[in-house]
């Protein structure tokens, strides 16, 4: 039996299966869900993510910092404020395609 290291199913090795896991681990969070759909308009500062999904502050930047970490957004400063945005159209694909599923 191959080392775990070294396993690999369907051309993936374990690491990068481990990676994929944790990428949907971040689909696992309703807020972290509309925040997602709130940044399909294009950037937005924390605060008007906070307006437009009705939630406190400290609990969206709290998940911003988990989807940035993700790389499923990106940050850029402007000024004193800070805008974040999708980080690319696999996002918004991801996403889309998560909904056409269950509306099957």
């Amino acid at each position: 039996m191959p080392k775990k290291e070294e396993y690999m199913l369907k051309g993936l090795r374990e690491q990068e299966l481990l990676e994929l896991a944790d990428l949907f681990k971040m689909f696992a969070d309703s807020t972290r869900i509309k925040i997602l759909y709130d940044l399909f308009d294009g950037e937005k500062s924390v605060s008007e993510i906070c307006e437009d999904i009705e939630m406190n502050q400290s609990a969206v930047s709290h998940q911003l910092k988990a989807l940035k970490i993700s790389k499923l957004i990106k940050s850029r400063r402007e000024g004193k404020q800070v805008l974040y945005s999708l980080d690319d159209d696999h996002v918004k694909t991801i996403i889309e395609m998560g909904r056409d599923h269950i509306e099957e």
